[in-house]
């Protein structure tokens, strides 16, 4: 069965345009996965003012036959092969794949939680995800995602 995904993307190092173009590419070369939507990308500041680079953020829709592990898995993979060297909170990186929705359903096992936990929280991943899934409704939280933005943007 395929379901339908959402996934943020961010990079701060190097061509971060590249870099976001790369990984929908390799995620559109498994066989396993279609990418559906791509926002627009962002220029965003770190968060927390951080002193560290801006980052480009997108978010996709994809199709995908995966299980959640899988597809954890596979990103990663991308991650590590895009130069990613450091899963650290804050550190900058050449790309971060989340899994942010997979379908409506509730994932948490050890390495993977499903809906993002911070994903209501952050603007850089709320706005892109705007453009390609506003009527999303989170699982969880049962508002959409036009709404969820709004709620930190304050309108």
């Amino acid at each position: 069965m395929m379901n339908n995904i959402y996934i943020g993307l961010g990079s701060n190092i190097g061509d971060r345009t590249h870099f976001i173009n790369e990984a929908i590419d390799l995620l559109s070369k498994h066989d396993s996965i279609t990418v559906l939507k791509i926002s627009k990308f962002y220029e965003t500041k770190p968060e927390n003012n951080r002193p560290a680079p801006d980052y480009i953020n997108a978010a996709l829709e994809i199709e995908c036959g995966l299980n959640p592990k899988e597809l954890l898995r596979e990103t990663q993979n991308i991650e590590r092969e895009l130069g990613r060297t450091s899963k650290g909170t804050y550190e900058p990186r050449t790309i971060d794949i989340d899994i942010l929705f997979y379908g409506v359903d509730i994932v948490c096992v050890e390495g993977l939680t499903i809906p993002h936990p911070f994903v209501h929280e952050r603007s850089f991943v709320l706005k892109p995800l705007v453009d390609i899934a506003s009527r999303f409704v989170h699982p969880v939280l049962e508002k959409d995602v036009q709404t969820l933005y709004d709620c930190i943007v304050g309108y």
